[in-house]
């Protein structure tokens, strides 16, 4: 049992987190063990900022203050501390107090009915070397989180005028605050609740920070090469002439240790046998030695200062490779790797080749993130195939440090990058990379992505420390076309979307014309169209001897015609023509540029026209081998397009008055008393109850044990009624017999409940009877709340065509309307809620309502597990709730609230 003297250390409280430079730090809680280092820490901080913190001369800390600052009981007193290596950068603290100011405990609560004191004193001091990093803002977040934890609300601080830099940590933070002068202070209370400014204030730092610390990794201003050789071969040597072929800008080392002592140089690149000798400062280090003397060099970069790492070296697996990022962190480093194929950065100032492939392509605008060697090596042949070239791009290995997340958040606001393509093995934290692609997609820049292993049930290659997510793939796949990302399935159809992205607008709609002297390759281009569900118009047949000035004209044409959207152009090599790639490509670009004020892409399919994709690619003009891929390409752009349109219009959250929000906890709450730690269902009648609270009614169901039971309970409702079994391998199954309908007498009810029982030899039916609902479509709606990604709304038809077909659509909470109207529309299934076949349309604006309702109650109270309303009957008016369940567990942290930090491994 934990007394005072001996509080159980909070590990959860440790946290990696980047820093606004790019660098990283360690958040951790202080100890007993760190007073030394604590002293260390002080004599390094100015007199200045001493006066700011203690508002005194306090040169000194004397014992009594280390014990106090270093003995803490984690609950009315905690300190947290910065570190990089051994050494304290900066520290927080906070002290419980009441509203007097005075000293408070929760373990020792004041008597009478007095509350327990839910604020605290909180106070910083960060040393000045390291100021201006952002350590006071990020340790604001960690120290508020502690202390919601402990059951504190509010901070209270005493500020110094003249400490405008601390005053402006606490004003930024996005909390609700209060501020008054009094004494010669500035008195701060900051509410700690999250609002929706201060997450935006998080959000915005971890994104500076993120792409701060990938900035300094894909644009160094010095290099070593650890691992390069005298003789050429050997990965160190073959990156060591890469950089150099590439045109890096700035001072490149060799290093390794087994040159002789009088090698300064290898081929007129400086050369040491330790990067220990190097005389100026190392941002970026390559490291290309055994798995085994990975750990020396790392030690060896953290004491030289060198800001990150590329580990080319394979072999860590498990505990080892997180040792090793764990080393790295400790030194304020970032890692790519292990495994890493390397990095590219084209821009003319830096001109980067930090990997084995064997020229740097020319600056375009695509940035690309890989994981494996084998699929960074494609992406670049097809790149070039293409003749497009690209912005950066990084072949993270194992992506055991920095991952796709870290990507995305440098190239939101990278100048030079404007489509974002992405192989991925895993989602390390789907949650989060939904949240950055949405971002970046609907501020402009397209993200493209291939899921390698989609369908390998979670299994990783070996190496990989980053956990694959248990979300079912069809809802995974789902949350990702709802952040706008474009989902690819091969690495050629990555990049053939991205180079169309690239260089082409994006079309308006999905009429599409077809241009062409070769009749049988229009038609594989109009059926193509069919096939994307776009809308091909009638071909423009050129002759066979077509020359330039005819396709000149002819895309002249279409481009003028207001209802087309989009343009393929098709071409084959004809005798006498002079259909030669310059030719073509001028041709083209004459009639694009000659629509002034209309812009709509142009993709154009050739066979064995020779440099026609580099002539059309140096025009912005993406060229395929094929029509079948340049109009997958285009299908891709349509439907983004598409997304870009709605996600422009915000929805609404439609406020529902006779929502009781407080009815619910209690419910909640009566529910969970008593029971153990854990997932655990509802009784059928509080399931009921809670739903109610929400507006949602779930039509009475009797239970009906015996026949007489059963008449007794139709009579209570009325005739008709439906007999219905409950058990599990019968439930809703009314093709086993388990459901019979409109029952109107007695004796019509007391036949189905003997037929009934006589399908009960292994499962007891466990009948029910209800009142007959309106006639309808049979629909099912779900709310999950998965640990990996949020709480989810799902919505199908009931029966085969959810549970064989798997055609259930999915939103990620919260939801607005048009959440909910996108949601009804997506499943293959919809045409049968508006209608089909001359049926009645059903009451979708009822189904609506019920999907904000429940998704209304599932995010406001995060004790909710899941629900499953089925089936729930959409008539032509109105709806009816047949079945529910809910299950209750306790409440995962929201991710979305946490405090920033890297992952943990």
């Amino acid at each position: 049992m934990r007394t005072p003297e001996q509080p159980v250390y909070p590990a959860h409280w440790e946290a990696d987190v980047v820093l606004r430079d790019g660098g990283t730090a360690r958040i951790r809680p202080i100890t007993p063990a760190d007073a030394e280092r604590l002293v260390r820490f002080y004599e390094r901080v100015s007199d200045e900022a001493k006066y700011y913190r203690f508002f005194a001369p306090h040169p000194r800390l004397s014992d009594k203050d280390v014990h106090r600052f270093t003995h803490h009981d984690y609950d009315d007193r905690v300190g947290l501390a910065a570190t990089v290596g051994d050494d304290f950068l900066a520290t927080v603290r906070y002290d419980r107090v009441d509203r007097h100011g005075n000293p408070a405990s929760r373990s020792h609560p004041p008597a009478g009915d007095a509350p327990v004191a839910d604020r605290a004193e909180v106070a910083f001091l960060v040393e000045d070397a390291h100021q201006g990093r952002g350590l006071a803002s990020v340790l604001l977040e960690h120290i508020a989180a502690v202390a919601r934890e402990r059951g504190i609300r509010r901070f209270e601080a005493e500020v110094l005028p003249a400490n405008s830099k601390m005053i402006k940590v606490f004003t930024d933070a996005g909390y609700s605050q209060r501020r008054s002068f009094a004494g010669g202070s500035v008195h701060l209370t900051l509410d700690l609740e999250p609002t929706a400014a201060s997450l935006a204030v998080m959000r915005a730092r971890e994104q500076r920070a993120e792409a701060r610390s990938l900035q300094r990794l894909l644009a160094p201003r010095s290099i070593a090469v650890v691992g390069a050789g005298r003789a050429p071969g050997g990965a160190g040597r073959l990156v060591l002439d890469r950089l150099r072929a590439g045109g890096f800008a700035g001072p490149l080392y060799a290093v390794n240790r087994a040159l002789p002592e009088d090698t300064t140089e290898i081929d007129g690149i400086p050369a040491h046998r330790s990067l220990r000798e190097i005389p100026g400062p190392v941002d970026l280090a390559v490291l290309a030695v055994p798995a085994d003397r990975v750990d020396q060099v790392l030690t060896d970069c953290g004491e030289h200062g060198v800001q990150g790492l590329l580990v080319l070296s394979t072999g860590h697996t498990g505990q080892a490779q997180r040792a090793l990022v764990r080393r790295a962190r400790s030194y304020g480093m970032r890692l790519i790797g292990p495994g890493a194929f390397g990095v590219l950065n084209t821009a003319p100032g830096v001109r980067l080749n930090a990997s084995p492939a064997p020229y740097l392509p020319p600056p375009g605008r695509i940035g690309v993130f890989t994981q494996s060697a084998a699929i960074a090596i494609t992406v670049l042949e097809e790149l070039e195939g293409s003749g497009a070239g690209l912005s950066s791009f990084i072949s993270a290995g194992n992506r055991a440090d920095l991952s796709g997340n870290d990507a995305l958040q440098f190239w939101d606001e990278d100048p030079d990058t404007h489509v974002v393509l992405m192989y991925l093995e895993s989602l390390g934290n789907p949650r989060k990379f939904t949240r950055l692609a949405r971002r970046t997609a609907a501020a402009g820049k397209p993200v493209v992505v291939v899921r390698g292993g989609r369908h390998s049930g979670g299994a990783l290659p070996p190496g990989h420390v980053v956990p694959a997510t248990s979300t079912p793939e069809d809802t995974a796949a789902a949350l990702i076309r709802q952040a706008g990302v474009i989902e690819a399935d091969t690495v050629t159809e990555l990049v053939d979307t991205g180079v169309l992205l690239a260089g082409q607008p994006l079309p308006p709609g999905h009429r599409i014309a077809v241009l062409g002297n070769a009749e049988a390759l229009g038609l594989v281009a109009h059926d193509a169209c069919r096939a994307q569900d776009l809308s091909p118009l009638p071909t423009t047949a050129l002759p066979p001897d077509a020359g330039p000035e005819d396709y000149r004209h002819a895309l002249g044409t279409a481009l003028a015609d207001p209802d087309t959207d989009a343009v393929v152009v098709t071409a084959v090599p004809t005798g006498g023509a002079g259909l030669t790639a310059p030719a073509l490509t001028d041709a083209l670009h004459a009639a694009i540029t000659a629509v002034p004020g209309r812009r709509i892409p142009v993709v154009v399919a050739h066979l064995a026209i020779d440099g026609l994709a580099t002539a059309l690619s140096a025009r912005g003009i993406p060229g395929y081998p094929s029509a079948e891929r340049a109009v997958r390409a285009l299908a891709h752009a349509v439907r983004h397009a598409r997304w870009r349109a709605d996600a422009a219009v915000p929805g609404s959250v439609p406020a529902f008055d006779d929502i009781d929000e407080h009815a619910a906890t209690r419910v909640i709450a009566a529910a969970s008393a008593g029971e153990a730690a854990g997932r655990h269902p509802l009784a059928t009648d509080r399931a009921q109850r809670l739903l109610a609270t929400y507006g949602i009614t779930v039509l009475p169901a009797l239970a009906a044990p015996g026949p007489d039971a059963a008449v007794r309970a139709a009579r209570r409702l009325g005739f008709p009624v439906a007999l219905k079994a409950t058990a599990p391998g019968l439930r809703h199954r009314a093709d086993l017999d388990g459901v019979r309908l409109g029952l109107a007498t007695e004796g019509e009810l007391r036949r189905a409940h003997a037929e009934l029982a006589a399908l009960g030899s292994h499962d007891a039916p466990r009948p029910v009877v209800q009142a007959m609902a309106p006639r309808g479509v049979d629909t099912v709606v779900r709310a999950v709340a998965d640990p990996a990604i949020g709480a989810v709304l799902s919505f199908g038809l009931a029966g085969p065509a959810s549970e064989l077909l798997g055609d259930i659509a999915h939103r990620l909470l919260p939801v607005t309307d048009r959440d909910v109207a996108a949601l009804v529309r997506s499943i293959r299934a919809a045409p049968m809620l508006f209608g089909w076949r001359g049926a009645s349309p059903v009451d979708t604006d009822a189904l609506e309502e019920l999907l904000l309702r429940l998704g209304r109650l599932v995010e406001d109270h995060p004790e909710i597990a899941a629900v499953t309303l089925e089936p729930v009957v959409v008539a032509p008016r109105g709806l009816s709730v047949l079945a529910a369940t809910v299950a209750l567990a306790p409440p995962s942290p929201s991710p979305d609230l946490a405090p920033r930090r890297l992952p943990a491994y």
